[in-house]
């Protein structure tokens, strides 16, 4: 609801405050929340506020949704921050074949909730999705700030749908958060929801991903657009930064939400070992991007040292918005800086807001004027 909700328990007495509307939507999930304890809360036309999404859910996978004592619901309320209940609608009584589950919360969140609900229905009652497709992709349709919200759609064979969802659903999420756009898998379906922008960096990246099993991928014009970095990683060092089974890039993708892969055009396989080096590419936000190259570039640094540090001097940007400066370190300066197992770096990191790593002996320090100046501050 985005109001704030004050109970003063002596009294018994909640206060909502915020604007009319954060108060009006307020007011109606404190009501449908206390109801849920006696039965069945009754859901007039009314409720909707551009905030309401009602989803028929077949009687047999009701106790899956819910999960046992509202746990898995519970779980999908917390992540897309939503409220979720199975209602009556109007004074109608409950339907036997279906129950209707009401999902309050802004575009995405209901959205995000919706998808996961249908992902498990469909697990249950296979075919169901097909039979209300068109009602689920259609809806909300431009209803956003950019007023571009809709849903995509890609059809996966068997194989392809566990490579797509990846280990413990990690290829899922690291396309979600990388793209922005809410990516889940229904059956073998998989739904995009998102502004347009979103939507199209989802389905590319996917794309690129599939075509990672055929050979090397190249992403031509990559120079202009502004949704990735490009590194220059030395031959000798693209086996110390993949990680045995890519499990070095792969932690980097997970720490901060980005996608990661070596670029070359197929020509250029089996020229080998004659290359200095090989373009490493990073699609992701802009802070998150910053935060994977930096990370990459320590990395790198460590094993090949001079390689991004040679000549390089202090600097301070007075932008105000993202930017990165740099201290150049001695080496007793640098360990204490650093701390056991890095932690000195983790703890300045989170205290001051901005993204530290240390490359060789320099400090990049990337974020907002205001939490760069901070992080210098407290390592000063």
């Amino acid at each position: 609801a985005r109001a704030e909700i004050e109970l003063f328990e002596r009294d018994l007495i909640l206060e909502i405050r915020g604007s009319k509307v954060q108060r009006r939507r307020a007011k109606k999930y404190c009501e449908g929340v206390m109801a849920q304890r006696t039965g069945p809360v009754s859901v007039t036309e009314d409720y909707d506020d551009d905030d309401l999404t009602m989803l028929l859910v077949p009687q047999e996978a009701v106790g899956f949704v819910t999960g046992r004592a509202g746990n898995f619901l519970r779980t999908i309320e917390e992540e897309w921050n939503t409220l979720m209940f199975f209602c009556e609608v109007g004074s109608g009584g409950r339907n036997k074949d279906f129950e209707k589950l009401a999902i309050f919360g802004g575009v995405r969140g209901r959205r995000g909730a919706e998808l996961k609900v249908l992902s498990a229905v469909e697990t249950k009652v296979p075919g169901y999705y097909s039979k209300i497709r068109d009602e689920v992709v259609d809806r909300d349709r431009g209803k956003d700030d950019t007023g571009t919200w809709g849903t995509d759609t890609m059809t996966f064979q068997d194989d392809e749908l566990s490579y797509a969802l990846g280990k413990q659903g990690g290829t899922r999420k690291k396309l979600e958060r990388s793209s922005g756009a809410i990516v889940q898998y229904v059956g073998h379906t998989a739904l995009f929801s998102g502004p347009k922008k979103e939507r199209r960096q989802a389905r590319e990246y996917m794309k690129w991903l599939f075509e990672q099993l055929e050979g090397p991928v190249y992403v031509d014009g990559w120079e202009d657009r502004e949704d990735c970095t490009v590194i220059d990683v030395p031959s000798d060092c693209i086996g110390y930064i993949t990680g045995n089974r890519r499990a070095t890039l792969g932690a980097m993708e997970e720490e901060w939400g980005v996608l990661m892969f070596f670029m070359s055009k197929g020509q250029d396989k089996g020229k080998g070992r004659g290359d200095r080096s090989e373009m490493l590419i990073i699609f992701g936000d802009k802070r998150a991007r910053r935060g994977a190259e930096l990370k990459a570039m320590s990395g790198i640094e460590n094993k090949a040292p001079g390689t991004f540090t040679r000549g390089v001097r202090d600097k301070t940007s007075d932008s105000k918005g993202f930017d990165t400066d740099r201290m150049v370190f001695k080496d007793d300066e640098l360990s204490y800086a650093l701390g056991k197992e890095g932690s000195t770096r983790k703890k300045l990191e989170m205290a001051a807001g901005a993204i530290l790593q240390y490359v060789g002996h320099v400090a990049f320090i990337a974020g907002t004027l205001k939490e760069r100046r901070r992080c210098k501050e407290f390592i000063g």
